[in-house]
């Protein structure tokens, strides 16, 4: 019977074996190895888009911004103008009256009076003078009630202030009322009509 030695074969088939492992796992390596860099590029990519997109949203949001805060000044610059104009409006309204309290301010001033300030607060005004009696302040007092401009007139303060040995005056405090003629009469026709009506429909009701 031949003898066959099978040392050499399983050797090279050994080998042959290993090759073909180490074949396969450097192709498996290549691969992991391309996946990994497709996935980094990929990612990479990705990154740099975000990056973009939140660059372009920065530069959008300050531009909002810019705007939101121009509106606001001119929602500012709109509310002032208004303001303006409406002191205007109030000051070219109030013209006509104002030369007329002063009018009648002058007009109802008797003599040995005079005042030393005056202050208007809506429509109370506030005066401060002296005058050589208490019997001149009586004379103002009555003068200011009867003027068509100014009413309810109300002495808050009076004293004798005496400069030297021989002069003296008496100091004195006032508000008055700024009014218009006719005002009242034409709230008061106002609410007359509005009775007058009310009446004419409960008369109506009666049967």
């Amino acid at each position: 019977m031949a003898r066959i030695n099978l040392l050499p074969w399983r050797e090279q088939l050994r080998e042959e074996r290993k090759q073909r492992f180490l074949v396969a796992l450097g192709g498996t390596l290549a691969i992991a190895a391309g996946l990994v860099f497709m996935a980094g590029q990929y990612l990479n990519g990705a990154i740099e888009q975000q990056n973009a997109r939140n660059e372009f949203l920065k530069k959008e949001i300050a531009v909002l911004d810019e705007r939101i805060k121009a509106i606001k000044e001119l929602k500012e610059r709109r509310a002032q103008l208004l303001e303006r104009m409406k002191i205007i409006q109030d000051l070219q309204g109030n013209r006509p009256v104002i030369g007329h309290v002063f009018d009648q301010l002058v007009r109802t001033l008797p003599d040995g009076v005079y005042f030393t300030g005056l202050k208007r607060t809506d429509k109370s005004i506030a005066v401060v003078g002296a005058a050589e009696s208490n019997n001149r302040v009586s004379s103002l007092m009555r003068n200011l009630d009867a003027s068509e401009w100014l009413v309810a007139p109300t002495l808050t303060e009076v004293k004798a202030v005496t400069a030297g040995a021989i002069d003296q005056a008496n100091v004195f405090q006032l508000t008055v009322q700024q009014t218009q003629p006719g005002e009242d009469a034409g709230a008061a026709s106002v609410k007359g009509a509005q009775g007058t009506v009310k009446d004419a429909k409960n008369g109506g009701n009666k049967p």
